[in-house]
């Protein structure tokens, strides 16, 4: 399997291209801020053509590139109902403060196909399996993008912005909501196995484990059982 991720834009967005391999075609997760030249090198590198868009919330650091990613190669968008109107109302799901001269350099608004992801899920795009988890706390609509094991390759987990390496998502933006964001990390997060590789939406990759084991904000939670990635 081939994931390969570079942080976009002003606020640092992992954005992930997922394939079977080089030459095969590939998912695109959360294409944010100033995006898509990163998109167009990443696909040109491996040789790879898109067949979709995944996104693990509205907010616009990760979806800000969506209408022109999708755009470009004619491919539908995948997100959650409750952070669909963040695509085209961005200022609304970060608050007025944000200010235009930021929000008048995006492009926002909705590809001409959008589709909508639900709790329990298995999406098969690209030859790949994505478990999908609702999440939510960070935002109302978050999600997780879970692959299981497969020959040689551990588990892997897009967080999205629930869980970071050392931290978790901040809940003090409109949708945000701290005590939720605890319980989705106990069900989504603590139940996988310690080798599952997180991904997250914003800096280093990490694993269960080692989350489990040093990250403050588990401390103290059970893991729910679940269905697993």
């Amino acid at each position: 399997m081939l994931i390969a991720g570079f942080p976009a834009g002003a606020w640092g967005t992992n954005c992930y291209l997922v394939a079977p391999a080089a030459g095969e075609e590939c998912v695109i997760i959360d294409p944010g801020h100033q995006a898509a030249q990163g998109v167009e090198e990443a696909l040109k590198k491996h040789r790879l053509k898109p067949v979709a868009v995944v996104l693990t919330h509205g907010h616009i650091d990760h979806v800000a590139s969506v209408v022109p990613v999708c755009g470009a190669h004619d491919v539908p968008a995948w997100i959650h109902p409750e952070d669909r109107y963040m695509m085209s109302d961005p200022e609304k799901a970060l608050g007025r403060s944000i200010g235009m001269p930021l929000m008048g350099e995006l492009t926002v608004g909705e590809p001409d196909d959008v589709k909508e992801l639900t709790d329990g899920s298995k999406l098969t795009l690209a030859g790949l399996d994505f478990g999908v988890s609702h999440a939510p706390g960070h935002t109302k609509g978050s999600v997780t993008f879970g692959m299981p094991e497969a020959a040689d390759i551990p588990p892997v987990l897009f967080s999205g912005d629930l869980l970071f390496a050392g931290s978790v998502g901040r809940t003090d933006l409109p949708g945000g909501d701290h005590a939720e964001l605890l319980k989705s990390l106990a069900r989504v997060c603590l139940p996988l196995d310690d080798s599952t590789v997180v991904l997250s939406g914003h800096g280093p990759q990490t694993t269960i484990g080692r989350e489990r084991f040093s990250n403050p904000y588990l401390n103290g939670l059970d893991a729910v059982p679940r269905r697993g990635l």
